[in-house]
């Protein structure tokens, strides 16, 4: 088996019963100077406050402690909260209430501790969660030092150093496993567990697709304590916008659909997660093809009916900007534009089509001769057009609407610039361009492909053009060999 050397941070809230019985946390810091200090717990990328103490001071010896004493009469639910400064602005130090609800802890000006054998008091769960994370920041520590001898130029130096760090690796794993192991009555050390991710076997030939396909494998859905972690955010986050960061549309869909009709029926899970990732793919420039990740997402669990929290004006408004967006996304056909062109004749006959030309692909550049990013970027694509032209090498076409742009302006711009492409504009057009495109603004770019679908809807700077259709054809060419 392939075990990787995982350091884990502290994790956040998590709700569980506890027996009933006053608590009283108090946190001495050195040297603080907060006139108050807050505890709270995550929900999502949020923080919520629930508690707060103001700051008495003590001497001991040379030292000034800031006493911050948390205190009432209802208990806390077990779990993982954080000390917060400034309202939830900025976060301090993690810690877990599990078991006794007294205690105290004495900090490092920093917000660690340094000896918890010794700095804590009246609650066990926090001494062996800090020394679990003690020996971590130790170990971690020891790699640093041991990468900056890996960069050396002796090569026995180097071959020392790999080993110390396989040696490294192996005994942490070991120490790791054996100390959650012997604190599992302890929630965070079962949750530390919970959410290490899988362990990929070593005879796995396609490492990245096993770990996507076992990512969620050891994390209890249906335990809704887990929505109160900062943990369980993270994991979301990081399936969606970093394991599948790079994954065409379909690949994310299909392990969305997967992870999200599992818990279909548990509608506070699901929103939990639907209401964080969509706003993120709707008509997202990141990267492209992530609309259609919305655009799917809203037809699999809203218009199906499985988004029973939304209202009948969401489901419709949701639906009629499905339909807007459906025209415009990759693999869409794209609709035939007929414009006029800088003699703005009324005459359709005289018109010129966005789809008949000789040439494999048609780039649809929307521009506005007023907007001085639209001029950066239509200087740029020119030389790029020119010197394939030179070259005899002119495999697309630009189609270049001046978009909503004033009719002399433009063609001004046109002639003095002399701009070699298909120029159109006007108001002199067959369709809405604005609706059959998506085109909400200036610059947009739409890339049609020999069969006049959308295979591009972002906007790509000059350079990213060739990498992009080189990219583009050994795609199709894979997919041919499939």
């Amino acid at each position: 088996m392939t075990k990787h050397f995982v350091i884990t941070l502290l994790l956040a809230t998590l709700l569980l019963p506890c027996q009933a019985q006053k608590y009283k946390m108090r946190f001495d810091i050195p040297d603080a100077t907060a006139d108050t200090l807050y505890i709270g717990y995550h929900y999502r990328e949020q923080a919520l406050i629930v508690d707060s103490a103001i700051r008495q001071d003590k001497t001991v010896g040379s030292t000034r402690y800031g006493v911050y004493t948390f205190m009432g009469n209802k208990p806390w639910e077990t779990g993982m909260y954080t000390l917060f400064e400034r309202g939830a602005k900025k976060t301090m130090m993690d810690f877990t209430i599990d078991g006794s609800q007294q205690f105290t802890i004495v900090t490092t000006p920093t917000y660690g501790v340094a000896n918890p054998e010794k700095d804590i008091k009246g609650s066990e769960a926090n001494k062996v969660m800090f020394q679990y994370n003690n020996r971590i920041a130790e170990a971690r520590k020891q790699a640093r030092d041991i990468d900056e001898r890996k960069k050396s130029t002796d090569p026995e130096v180097r071959k020392k150093a790999e080993k110390e760090m396989d040696e490294l690796s192996a005994q942490m794993i070991e120490w790791e496993e054996n100390y959650i192991k012997k604190n599992k009555n302890y929630r965070f050390f079962q949750l530390l567990d919970m959410f290490r991710g899988p362990i990929v076997p070593d005879e796995v030939v396609d490492k990245p697709y096993y770990y996507r396909n076992h990512y969620w494998d050891d994390v209890d859905l249906s335990d809704h304590s887990l929505l109160y972690t900062w943990e369980l955010f993270n994991k979301m986050n990081y399936f969606f916008f970093g394991v599948l960061f790079d994954a065409d549309c379909d690949t994310i869909c299909k392990y969305a659909d997967r992870l999200f009709h599992s818990i279909e029926s548990d509608t506070v899970m699901l929103r939990y997660f639907l209401d964080y990732i969509m706003p993120r793919y709707y008509r997202s420039t990141k990267k492209i093809g992530w609309d259609a990740v919305w655009c799917h997402l809203v037809r699999e669990f809203y218009l199906s009916g499985i988004c029973t929290w939304a209202s009948a004006a969401d489901i419709q408004n949701k639906r009629q900007t499905v339909e807007f967006l459906e025209q415009s996304l990759i693999g869409a056909k794209g609709q035939e534009l007929y414009m006029a062109d800088t003699n703005q004749s009324p005459d359709p006959k005289d018109w010129i089509s966005s789809h008949r030309f000789p040439q494999r692909y048609v780039i649809l550049w929307f521009w506005d001769p007023d907007c001085h990013h639209c001029q950066e970027q239509t200087e740029t694509l020119k030389e790029l057009y020119d010197s394939l032209s030179a070259a005899g090498n002119k495999f697309f076409e630009v189609y270049a609407v001046g978009y909503e742009a004033d009719v002399v302006k433009w063609k001004k711009y046109v002639r003095e610039h002399n701009l070699p492409f298909v120029n159109v504009g006007g108001q002199n057009v067959n369709i809405d361009y604005q609706v059959a495109y998506n085109v909400h603004g200036a610059p947009t770019m739409i890339i049609l492909n020999e069969e006049r679908r959308i295979i591009m809807n972002k906007v790509l700077p000059t350079k990213a053009i060739l990498p992009f259709f080189k990219k583009y054809e050994e795609q199709q060419r894979a997919k041919r060999q499939h």
